[in-house]
C-alpha cells in the first residue's frame, strides 16, 4: 500500500496537539433524541438553478468571508434534472430557516476527474476554507462515473485548489478533526473496483486520512495521506448510484472513528484514528442490524451517542457506542417509499439544540427537536 507523507513530524506534531487538551467525557445521559417530537422544515435547499437531492450537511464553526458561525452549508447531488452526480451547488442555511447561496461551482474550471457532483462529504474548517467531495457522473448513471476528488473553496465559495489522488477514489463522506494550522480530514471512498463489478458487491471500500496545513489566503496544502481503513462493502445500484461506507464522525474523547457501513447495516468503529498507520480490516462492529437499515448519515450526540440516518426507512437511530445498544429510534420521514420513509434521509448534523437533516424526498432542511 503506497502511503504519501511530506512532513511526518510536523504531522504528528500537530495531530498531538489537537488531542491534547481533550475534556472528559460528560455525564451520559440515557438518550439524545429520546424525547424529541417535534419535526420544523426551515427551508428549501433549491437554489436557483434547480439542483436538487441534498446529500451533505456541515455546520460552520467561525465566522469569515460569507460563512456565518452557527449556520449549516449543504452541498446538492442531482441538478434540476433530477441526475445523480451533476450537482454543483452549496447552500448556506441559517438555524431558523434563512437561505443563501453559498457557491455554484463550474465543472468546466475545475479539474476534478469526471466533472462535478457534490456529495455528502463536506466539512468547513476553522481556517474559513470548505471542503466538499465530488462523485460526479455525465449522464447519471454509474456506466459515466468518474473517480472525483476533494474541492476546497475559500470562505468566500470560489474554487481554490481540487485534491485528487492521495488514495481518493469516490469520495462519498468526510469529517474533519480541526486544529486551525492543521486539520486531518476522514474520507470514505466507494469506487475502488465498484463499478467494474457490474452491481456485484465488492469489498474494496477505504477511509483514508488526509492531513491538511499551511493554511494561508491561498489554499492549504496536503501534508499526507493514509489509508487507515479497508475492506468496506460497496456496489453501484441504479437507485442510489452507488452504496458504501458513508457517515463518519470522530470522538475526541476516545481518539475513535465512527463509519455508517451502509450495506452491512452496521456501525464500524476504526481505534487510534488520528495515528494508526495501517488499516483496519472493515473496523470493529459497534451495532449492527435492529434498527439500522441502510445507515447514511452519522454525527455525534452531546453525549457521544452514535446518531444515524437510515436510508431505507426514514428513522434516525440513535446508539450507544460502549454498549452497541440502540437507545432511541425517530422516524422523521414517512413519504414515498415503500416502506416510508426510504430514499429520504442523508445527511445529518447534531447540535445541543437538536437533530439538523436534509430530505431528499422533500429537498427541505429539517429539525427534530
Amino acid at each position: 500500500m503506497q502511503r504519501h507523507q511530506t512532513s511526518p513530524q510536523v504531522g504528528l506534531l500537530g495531530l498531538l496537539a489537537l488531542i491534547a487538551a481533550t475534556a472528559a467525557l460528560p455525564a451520559r445521559a440515557a438518550s439524545f433524541i429520546g424525547g424529541f417530537s417535534t419535526i420544523t422544515i426551515l427551508s428549501s435547499t433549491i437554489p436557483t438553478n434547480g439542483d436538487v437531492n441534498p446529500y451533505g450537511v456541515a455546520l460552520i464553526p467561525q465566522s469569515k468571508g460569507n460563512l456565518v458561525a452557527g449556520n449549516f452549508l449543504i452541498s446538492n447531488f442531482n441538478n434540476a434534472g433530477n441526475l445523480q452526480g451533476t450537482g454543483t451547488t452549496i447552500v448556506q442555511i441559517t438555524p431558523s430557516g434563512s437561505f443563501s447561496l453559498f457557491a455554484q461551482i463550474d465543472p468546466t474550471t475545475t479539474s476534478c476527474p469526471g466533472g462535478v457532483g457534490l456529495t455528502t462529504a463536506l466539512v468547513v474548517l476553522r481556517s474559513g476554507f470548505v471542503v466538499v467531495g465530488s462523485l460526479p457522473t455525465t449522464d447519471g448513471t454509474s456506466a459515466t462515473i468518474g473517480s472525483g476528488c476533494l474541492i476546497v473553496l475559500n470562505s468566500t465559495g470560489r474554487v481554490v485548489k481540487t485534491i485528487t489522488g492521495n488514495h481518493l477514489n469516490g469520495p462519498w463522506d468526510m469529517t474533519a478533526v480541526d486544529g486551525g494550522q492543521l486539520a486531518a480530514l476522514f474520507v470514505t471512498n466507494v469506487l475502488n473496483d465498484t463499478v467494474k463489478a457490474g452491481g456485484k458487491v465488492v469489498h474494496h471500500g477505504t477511509v483514508v486520512r488526509i492531513l491538511l496545513g499551511d493554511f494561508d489566503d491561498a489554499a492549504p496544502r496536503v501534508l499526507d495521506s493514509t489509508v487507515i481503513a479497508d475492506g468496506f462493502s460497496e456496489r453501484t445500484d441504479p437507485a442510489a448510484l452507488v452504496i458504501g461506507p458513508t457517515g463518519a464522525a470522530f470522538d475526541d474523547s476516545t481518539g475513535t472513528l465512527y463509519v455508517a457501513d451502509s450495506l452491512n447495516n452496521r456501525i464500524a468503529a476504526i481505534p487510534n484514528a488520528l495515528f494508526r498507520n495501517l488499516p483496519s480490516h472493515g473496523g470493529v462492529t459497534v451495532s449492527q442490524g435492529g434498527a439500522i437499515n441502510d445507515p447514511l448519515g452519522l454525527a455525534l450526540a452531546p453525549n457521544h451517542d452514535i446518531i444515524t440516518a437510515n436510508g431505507n426507512d426514514g428513522n434516525l437511530v440513535e446508539t450507544n457506542p460502549s454498549t452497541g445498544q440502540q437507545v432511541a429510534v425517530k422516524l422523521v420521514d414517512n413519504s414515498g417509499g415503500p416502506p416510508p420513509g426510504a430514499g429520504a434521509l442523508f445527511g445529518i448534523g447534531v447540535t445541543s439544540a437538536g437533530v439538523y437533516f436534509v430530505d431528499d424526498a422533500t429537498n427541505t432542511f429539517n429539525l427534530l427537536n
